[in-house]
């Protein structure tokens, strides 16, 4: 095969361009390109190989070890978190097994290499009360405040991510049936995520009513600044930055991150199970769901002393006889 065919520079604009092929989203790819192109710069700059055929599994393990001592986030200048090294781990893997399939390689070096593992993040989500202090910073907000109370509403009641928020249409919107649309999620995984009757009512008054008059007939979003433009991801992200300053809270980042978490936490705690919860949520893997359940698993168990389904039959009489069986067990 050309040498130049077998060069990780040429392959690494392969990977990507099947990568698109395969209906990988444009974020994806453009991280894939990155983190490639980062070890393709480490290889290149320690005099290593950068043909593909003659990368060894040392050259990764250096190019491992680097990442997790040596580098730096290119903006905050940083040493990279132990997520982001599994991130560039995952994404050799992909780009390796590629490789492999499509007969650049005869052995993938990364076959034996696993991803290293990376401290279990606690993940904090709003309690009660905190969501009570920023509803009531938007009802205290002039102009945009009831906009602002719906997204959060919204966010909170379906734990959509907040690119799906913003690139919602009125068309997405079944407010009859109880149901949004998702047409733009992440993967190019199309869904319908079911609404409360209460952020039905809330998101009918916006629309109907408090919704801004659109710049042009072509501006289709739900939500909209007060210029009539489609609301922005960053402009949710500032927003809910400024109503979590204004409100005072404490131990939680108000992002649109934490609503989901705080959505998954709520449903988990509220009976609903990890299946429907991954359909809502939009994860292709059930591994990723099952993050929530061990997370929250201590706040499920006291759900569960509470309504377990067997100490709640105390009063029933047909339970006397198999508490006696028990107390007589221990004699």
């Amino acid at each position: 095969m050309n040498g130049n065919a077998l060069n990780l520079g040429t392959l690494i604009q392969g990977f990507a361009l099947s990568c698109q092929t395969e209906g990988k989203s444009s974020r994806t790819v453009e991280w894939y390109g990155c983190f490639l192109d980062r070890f393709h710069g480490f290889l290149d700059k320690n005099g290593m190989a950068v043909n593909i055929a003659e990368v060894t599994k040392d050259h990764i393990r250096q190019f491992i070890q680097y990442l997790q001592t040596e580098a730096r986030t290119p903006y905050k200048d940083k040493h990279l978190s132990p997520a982001t090294v599994q991130g560039y781990v995952r994404c050799l893997k992909a780009f390796f097994s590629w490789a492999k399939r499509e007969d650049y390689v005869e052995i993938n070096p990364m076959a034996m290499i696993p991803v290293p593992k990376a401290p279990t993040r606690v993940i904090n989500a709003f309690n009660t009360e905190q969501v009570a202090k920023l509803i009531d910073v938007c009802r205290k907000t002039n102009g945009c405040g009831y906009r602002n109370m719906v997204t959060m509403l919204l966010m909170l009641d379906c734990g959509i991510r907040v690119s799906e928020l913003v690139n919602m249409d009125l068309d997405d919107v079944d407010l009859t049936e109880g149901y949004i649309r998702i047409r733009r999620a992440k993967g190019g995984r199309e869904r319908i995520v079911p609404i409360g009757s209460l952020v039905q009512k809330v998101l009918w008054n916006y629309i109907n009513r408090s919704r801004p008059q659109p710049l042009t007939e072509k501006v289709i979003r739900v939500f909209l600044t007060d210029d009539g433009l489609p609301l922005t991801k960053s402009g949710v992200q500032q927003m809910l930055r400024r109503c979590g300053k204004k409100a005072g809270l404490a131990g939680v980042r108000c992002s649109p991150h934490t609503f989901r978490h705080t959505f998954a936490k709520n449903y988990l705690l509220n009976g609903g199970d990890i299946f429907s919860l991954q359909k809502i949520l939009g994860h292709s893997s059930l591994a990723t769901v099952r993050i929530y359940l061990n997370l929250f698993a201590a706040d499920i168990k006291k759900q569960h002393q509470r309504f377990s389904p067997v100490d709640n039959l105390i009063h029933n009489s047909f339970i006397y006889p198999i508490i006696r069986w028990s107390q007589s067990m221990k004699q």
